[in-house]
């Protein structure tokens, strides 16, 4: 990033200017890899507690502290945000990492290598992931500025943020639990089997009110975070949400790839995925405009979900229980239907109607959940205690 910094500005908005903010911004990949070296350990100790706790405090932190900088030095403060956001982060996470007790032991390099081969294979497929995934980013971004221009760019920007913000939360929490117990599992094909379907329940209750709320409400979020100038970026929000709802249905069946150790399978299937939406994007943008950006994360993941599933059958043959089918059968459906209110339907009525839909899919959902976690559980408890929940309880 330092060494590049004038080439990737050239490239990327086609002059010098921006060469001292990037190289700056490369201070950060330092950071942010010694931050998720410590969050590491502290995954690795079951602490889930304290890494939620250096989640919320870092975020709440740099909302703070980077809210400030943007009311006091406006786009100046852009990049001095970002750093600020990547120490507060390493702060946090060195605070309630050297809180552990971690035993010293003296491990030579030889039996390091040999017992870390599996891990480095499957470390450096995992690496080659996020390699991609940033590449295709970063073309993504040059691809717009190319054949749109700059303002693309913040459209495109503003609805893949809001798009992930909720889906990604929702799969961070179940992942954060959810992989370290498929990995405890593995080579059980039946117990893992059994923990890839009840992750799936889970990941379609969790996850699609708040899905079929975003779609209804794509306009008024999109005016509420940014202002009306932004409005386009509705449209691509849309799109975005009906693909995460293809990535919540497919995210725990792809988790079988890591938890068998299948570092070459994993890397073959990024590979593709990342090279058949850069190629998507491209189609997208020429033939649809900056709509197509979005189109084409739909279509990634309408596509990958079958690769998947076929991969998931091939390590231990799983299939579907009838359980997570049912409610496959019957998310998908509601949120394409409101979708398509959304898309033709006058503003308030698909409004309207969606948040009727998002009202009635949140209250089956909580029941279902209810139904699975137990009415004893704590969450259930503090959640029924808040008025109008506890008729939905059933408490």
């Amino acid at each position: 990033m330092l060494s590049f910094s004038s080439l990737f500005s050239a490239w990327v908005f086609g002059s010098e200017n921006y060469a001292e903010a990037i190289a700056v911004l490369g201070i950060t990949i330092l950071l942010n890899s010694l931050s998720g070296g410590l969050l590491a350990v502290i995954q690795g100790m079951q602490r889930i507690g304290d890494l939620a706790r250096v989640n919320v405090l870092s975020a709440g932190t740099s909302s703070f502290l980077t809210i400030g900088l943007y009311a006091w030095l406006g786009l100046r403060g852009i990049v001095p945000a970002l750093m600020l956001i990547a120490i507060v982060q390493v702060a946090f996470s060195w605070f309630f990492a050297k809180r552990l007790f971690l035993p010293r032991v003296t491990v030579t390099w030889s039996e390091s290598m040999s017992e870390s081969k599996s891990m480095i294979a499957l470390g450096i497929s995992f690496m080659w992931s996020a390699l991609m995934v940033s590449i295709v980013g970063f073309a993504t971004n040059s691809l717009i500025t190319h054949y749109i221009g700059l303002k693309g760019v913040g459209i495109y920007s503003a609805a893949f943020a809001l798009s992930g913000m909720f889906v990604n939360f929702v799969l961070n929490a179940m992942g954060t639990d959810y992989y370290p117990r498929l990995t405890k599992t593995a080579p059980d094909k039946d117990e893992m089997n059994r923990l890839v379907n009840e992750q799936t329940e889970i990941g379609i209750l969790l996850a699609t009110p708040g899905i079929l709320a975003t779609i209804s409400l794509a306009p008024w979020i999109i005016h509420f975070f940014y202002s009306a100038e932004f409005l386009p970026a509705a449209a691509l929000l849309q799109w975005f949400i009906l693909g995460c709802l293809i990535r919540v249905i497919q995210w725990p069946m792809g988790f079988l790839q890591l938890a068998l150790a299948k570092g070459k399978l994993f890397f073959l299937t990024q590979t593709a995925f990342n090279m058949l939406h850069l190629v998507l994007i491209w189609l997208g943008i020429k033939l649809i405009g900056i709509n197509g950006v979005a189109v084409a994360f739909f279509l990634l993941y309408t596509f990958s979900l079958g690769v998947i599933k076929s991969v998931a059958k091939h390590l231990t043959d799983f299939q579907w229980s009838n359980q997570s089918r049912k409610l496959i059968m019957i998310a998908v459906p509601v949120v394409a239907a409101t979708f398509t209110m959304a898309q033709f339907l006058p503003l308030w009525l698909a409004t309207i109607s969606g948040m009727a839909i998002t009202a009635a899919a949140t209250a089956l959902c909580l029941r279902a959940l209810i139904s699975r976690i137990g009415k004893e559980h704590r969450v259930v408890r503090a959640a029924c205690k808040i008025p109008g929940i506890r008729m939905i309880c059933g408490l």
